[in-house]
């Protein structure tokens, strides 16, 4: 029994009771009033305070468009020009995986999920005690969301931190992401100039120029505002450039509550909420077609001692009260959550993750980043955490899902023969057609008796996580780029995984 239970377990499911983009917004942290409220103050901020630093493509477009500089030499955007780039921003943004599969819809409150954080620090299985992050980590990392189904899309998890060029980093994580899964990839860049020859590689890869603008399988942003209310010139030149993927735009803004914005959290909310919108702005004044992903992620300080949190109740709300704003202006949203302050994969780490994670898909984040592997406030990524989150997110999606009520979910008829008929619902035609379609199983969490746990060695979550890390990354080496292809990437560009540490039997798993 343990055996077939094991490799029901290890084999991908084809029938889940969730997926991709189930309908989120469900928890409103704020009221309609205070929807209203805070509109009003981030107009006013806009408007009043304005942006410092624009750079100057975002300047001179924005001053064409009516926008000012204040006396305080700050790029200031009136209400009337924020309120039609809201209503003529794109409202939907689609993501291609290689595979269509993979495809999502973003937008309207629809959840998904993805693996980010750009932690420079991994815990390999087993360990305790963090080591750099390398070029081949991503590489893993990417294998494994490849494999994790309920992890939508990619983000660079880790930073290849013996990259010493910036360009060659760039390069080799858009390789490596793109060799590992068929997922949607969302790309990084440490300088605008990186955009381009990142970008010739991966037409390489798709087959042609036109074929990758076809189905534009990565995408690029950045974070183009430092807090407080101050553009970024590199990120911001990023954002700017990225609009040549063809792809949404994503830009994340984290202001932390306590030091860089308000300790207040509605204040928080207000300035992370107004950042982002400066970014999307940016964008909007250069190309106002190309749609941008939204990301407030108002951040936490402990105000004992200033540091930042990611697994506080604070930091849950303000994160879920960020992601409605912009639900409320019906844009595409993310948000960073499941940044646990733990630095092991134990329970603190499951309790701040799920508190985060959850309140983010009730709140209907379109994209709920940083929720599968991290750990250390965003310093380091597990494996061995990124697979039992896999776990946790099912769990999460279920209850976005909710409960469907109808006259065949009412069961009336159901409960009437079975009273009249064997007393139980087991054999029922209800209960075996919803075996898989209604409920979500957990690839890891133990749900055998006590005595069956002893028998089998009492197995905590991590090592059941560790060995199915071993599993697949021992196995899953995927060919997603051609050899012909490969070999002229590897001709033209710096690529520093070697081709034997991309196939079995390299003695790393």
């Amino acid at each position: 029994m343990r055996r077939g239970r094991k490799a029901r377990q290890q084999k991908p499911q084809k029938i889940s009771a969730v997926g991709p983009g189930l309908p989120g917004g469900r928890f409103r942290p704020l009221t309609r009033s205070d929807e209203q409220q805070v509109h009003k103050t981030i107009l006013d901020v806009l408007e009043n305070i304005g942006m410092g630093d624009p750079i100057p493509i975002v300047k001179e477009k924005a001053l064409e468009r009516g926008c000012f500089m204040n006396e305080h030499g700050r790029l200031c955007f009136p209400r009337a020009f924020v309120e039609d780039a809201i209503a003529r921003a794109p409202k939907n943004a689609h993501f291609f995986g290689r595979d269509p599969r993979h495809d999502m819809d973003v937008g309207d409150g629809r959840v998904h999920t993805y693996g980010g954080g750009e932690a420079v620090n991994m815990l390999d299985v087993g360990a305790s005690s963090y080591r750099p992050s390398t070029l081949a980590d991503l590489y893993d990392a990417a294998r494994l969301v490849d494999r994790m189904d309920n992890i939508h899309a990619l983000a660079r998890l880790v930073v290849a931190t013996e990259i010493e060029d910036q360009l060659t980093c760039d390069i080799n994580s858009a390789y490596v992401s793109a060799a590992g899964t068929l997922k949607h990839t969302q790309l990084t860049f440490a300088d605008a100039s990186h955009v381009q020859p990142t970008l010739e590689m991966l037409y390489m890869i798709a087959g042609g120029k036109e074929k990758f603008h076809e189905r534009p399988f990565c995408n690029g942003g950045g974070c183009p505002v430092i807090s407080p209310l101050r553009y970024g010139q590199d990120n911001s030149e990023v954002c700017v450039e990225s609009i040549a993927f063809g792809a949404p735009v994503w830009v994340t803004v984290a202001p932390q509550a306590g030091a860089t914005a308000p300790a207040a959290l509605a204040g928080a909310v207000v300035q992370a909420t107004a950042e982002a919108l400066a970014g999307m702005l940016m964008v909007h004044v250069v190309d106002p077609d190309t749609p941008v992903v939204l990301g407030p992620w108002p951040f936490v300080s402990d105000l004992r001692t200033g540091s930042f949190t990611g697994g506080s109740g604070e930091e849950a709300v303000v994160s879920a009260a960020a992601v409605q704003m912009i639900n409320f202006y019906g844009l595409p949203s993310s948000v960073g959550a499941g940044m646990t302050d733990s630095k092991t994969p134990d329970y603190q780490a499951g309790y701040e993750k799920a508190l985060a994670i959850a309140l983010a898909a009730q709140a209907g984040c379109n994209d709920v980043s940083e929720c599968s592997g991290m750990l250390g406030s965003l310093m380091a990524l597990s494996l061995e955490s990124m697979v039992i989150d896999n776990d946790l997110l099912g769990a999460v999606l279920r209850t976005v899902r909710g409960i469907e009520v109808n006259e065949e979910t009412l069961s009336y008829e159901v409960m009437q023969q079975v009273v009249h008929g064997e007393g139980h619902y087991l054999r029922t035609e209800q209960t075996l057609g919803l075996m898989r379609t209604g409920y979500e199983y957990p690839a890891l969490a133990n749900r055998l008796t006590p005595g069956e746990w002893e028998e089998a060695g009492s197995t905590d979550i991590r090592q059941a996580a560790g060995e199915r890390v071993k599993s697949i990354l021992s196995s899953h080496y995927p060919d997603y780029i051609d050899p012909a292809t490969d070999a002229k990437i590897r001709e033209r560009f710096p690529i520093l995984l070697a081709p034997e540490n991309m196939r079995p039997g390299n003695q790393r798993w």
